[in-house]
């Protein structure tokens, strides 16, 4: 036997009612491939955001690996009077 899943909210009911009449599929069916495409959307805002973070931590790894001794980005361009070298 199939495991069930009960909807209790009569607002919920009514969305997958609705769900299956606009496209012809069975109750089970509109619910089963809302879920699927739910969970890939999550999946993939998941997977982005993830993505992201390893990215800014890549890039905070270049930025100090670029730092010069003094602090300054361009520092080395010019003498300690201020004179290009």
């Amino acid at each position: 036997m199939a495991n069930q899943l009960n909807i209790k909210s009569e607002h919920g009911y009514r969305l997958a009612t609705e769900l299956s009449v606009l496209t012809g599929e069975s109750l089970t069916a509109a619910v089963t491939e809302a879920l699927r495409e739910r969970l890939e959307r999550e999946q993939r805002a998941r997977d982005r955001s993830m993505r992201l973070q390893r990215l800014c931590v890549i890039a905070s790894d270049i930025r100090a690996s670029l730092r010069l001794p003094d602090g300054s980005a361009h520092g080395f361009l010019y003498d300690p009077s201020g004179r290009p070298r």
